[in-house]
């Protein structure tokens, strides 16, 4: 995932936005990003990539072992939609359509 790719989906955060919501404010517990634009409230796929991003600020060199691709994260989300455990809110980046 590079940078400007939207972490979360539903309400189009961007990795950027999240990781200098991270170094600004300092937040102590994952739940916080929350107010960062609402990463995290709508479907909650992204919840595992926040709690990530949340994890690495102590250890940033860890950050490259194991980014997924923006389409992969994005193909995630829509097996994890599609599987009923969440739901986009109206305005969210749609899931993919199935090939």
């Amino acid at each position: 995932m590079e940078l400007d790719d939207e972490v979360c989906l539903c309400f189009h955060v961007s990795k950027r936005k999240v990781v200098n919501y991270i170094r600004v404010e300092k937040p102590s517990r994952p739940g916080q990003l929350s107010e960062c634009f609402g990463a995290g409230t709508g479907c909650g796929w992204c919840r595992t990539y926040l709690r990530r991003l949340f994890d690495q600020r102590n250890e940033p060199m860890a950050e490259e072992a194991s980014e997924p691709t923006r389409q992969d994260y994005a193909l995630g989300r829509t097996h994890y939609v599609r599987e009923g455990k969440g739901t986009p809110p109206p305005g969210a980046t749609p899931i993919d359509e199935p090939s």
